[in-house]
């Protein structure tokens, strides 16, 4: 039974680094994308719309003559920047605002819950959509808007893991000790939330990618000609018929973000938390 379970653990392990190897060559695609790209991503030409793979476009162009295989690399870059940049404001508001409630207990952890409760009780999505609506279609404020929704589930999270550890006896050690409130949550409670934190996030930007791709679809998320893949199946989609490599190529670079991101939060959560899996 313990050689099964080690040898579970270690295909496990591999498959992590497996994962874990695709995705950063994935951010270096993306990083060095100026470098890798054959054409600019902006560039048109109404000479050469809707051709097929040539040398000088390895994936064709698109219904303006624009390079997809460019914009697919720049497109990496965006959907990846934008995906982590509202993870960290989801993930920052919400362990700041469930740390808080989660330690200091009683009538602030009730209001601050309900608060959360109120939140909940809107579809997220629309809610999310009403937001950007009001503030006007952009990624700056699709990125409000979804942190405004979205950062309840952290700040949940983290009250749960903060409430379970205040009463820890390393933290009542602390407080005999002198250690103030703020040093006894940012040397001992925050470093031993953190890492479920972490898992939490690895196991979520899958999710991200695909609301962010779906608020540029429908418009109001990256504005065109941004080369992002929601923005790409948004204008590739008038070509269903005649050209679908302009919907199949993008809607295939989220599947398999999502599907990487997603087994590396499986992996992780399987490796640092064996009971729950």
């Amino acid at each position: 039974m313990k050689e099964g379970t080690e040898v579970n653990n270690s295909r496990k392990r591999l498959k992590l680094i497996i994962v874990s190897v695709l995705l950063f060559a994935t951010v270096l695609f993306s990083i060095f994308a100026p470098a890798l790209a054959p054409n600019d991503p902006l560039d048109t030409d109404f000479s050469r719309t809707l051709e097929g793979s040539s040398e000088k476009y390895p994936l064709g162009t698109d219904q303006v003559g624009r390079c997809i295989y460019s914009r697919l690399l720049y497109g990496t870059k965006a959907t990846l920047g934008t995906a982590f940049l509202l993870l960290g404001a989801i993930a920052f508001l919400g362990v700041v605002i469930g740390t808080f409630a989660g330690f200091r207990g009683g009538f602030i952890d009730s209001i601050i819950m309900k608060v959360g409760d109120i939140v909940l009780a809107f579809p997220e999505t629309i809610f999310a959509i009403i937001i950007v609506g009001m503030l006007g279609p952009s990624m700056r404020n699709t990125i409000i808007a979804l942190s405004m929704v979205w950062w309840v589930k952290y700040a949940r999270i983290s009250r749960v893991l903060v409430k379970k550890e205040k009463n820890s006896e390393y933290i009542q050690a602390a407080k005999i000790a002198g250690a103030t409130k703020f040093k006894i949550i940012r040397a001992y409670v925050l470093p031993n939330i953190l890492p479920q934190i972490i898992v939490q996030i690895s196991v979520d930007v899958g999710s991200v990618i695909i609301a962010l791709a779906g608020f540029s679809f429908l418009g109001l998320g990256m504005q065109p000609p941004s080369p992002e893949w929601g923005n790409m199946l948004n204008e590739g989609r008038a070509h269903i018929q005649t050209t679908p490599r302009l919907l199949i190529l993008p809607g295939l670079c989220i599947f398999i973000m999502v599907f990487l991101f997603n087994t590396l939060g499986d992996l992780l959560r399987s490796i640092l938390n064996p009971k729950e899996s």
